[in-house]
């Protein structure tokens, strides 16, 4: 199937209020442009060098994901045309775009990366760290940054029910936390293997690679 089809495939199937974000790290802008060619808009990348090379290239019109573990000496190279940058994991990578952001005089949304799988190996903060950084006056001192929402990664098994509750638990927090900060309206997370499951315990937005791409290079 083509990239055309595989993206109508998906869209067919997906609620109105979830967006999908076709993941295009170490995808040439070819095949982009042809994603793009039949609508896509929403693009995400994991490597600031990478979406930085890719970015002249393409339509002005595409809102680009970072969805990558971003370095705060890395955030200046792409606070001017990011969307959207889905793993903030630290308050110092926070500050940083919010100081980075101040300098253009815009605002930058972000979501907050929630650590629930159980690998050691995937960054984020746990839901105590996040809820403290919500209610504190340092978070509202960051008029830069617009907190919308959080994303996470569950664990990499092929067991259902860990996924199910490691999603649900994201979507638990949001209503927990959506009293005190209204504005956290997008849950990130669902991949290639298990959108359909993410979609079903509440997800907002899908980052799907391969099943439009095709297996990674």
């Amino acid at each position: 199937m083509s990239i055309q089809d595989n993206l109508q495939h998906i869209k067919d199937n997906l609620p109105s209020d979830v967006t999908l974000v076709a993941v295009s790290k170490t995808k040439p802008a070819d095949m982009i442009f042809e994603a793009y060619n039949a609508g896509q808009r929403d693009f995400g990348e994991n490597y600031v060098q990478e979406l930085c090379d890719k970015f002249p290239q393409l339509p002005g019109d595409i809102r680009w994901h970072f969805i990558g573990h971003l370095q705060t000496n890395k955030v200046k190279y792409i606070i001017s045309f990011v969307h959207l940058i889905h793993g903030v994991d630290s308050f110092k990578l926070l500050k940083e775009i919010n100081k980075q952001a101040l300098k253009i005089e815009k605002k930058i949304n972000c979501l907050l990366q929630l650590h629930v799988a159980i690998e050691e190996t995937k960054f984020g903060f746990s839901f105590t760290e996040c809820e403290e950084l919500l209610k504190s006056g340092e978070f509202k001192n960051l008029t830069s940054v617009n907190v919308i929402g959080f994303m996470g990664m569950a664990s990499n098994t092929e067991n259902k029910n860990q996924i199910k509750s490691e999603f649900e638990s994201i979507k638990k927090f949001k209503e927990k936390m959506s009293p005190i900060n209204p504005q956290l309206s997008v849950l990130s997370f669902g991949m290639s293997g298990d959108y359909p499951l993410a979609i079903d315990c509440g997800s907002t937005m899908i980052r799907v690679g391969s099943a439009i791409f095709g297996s990674r290079n």
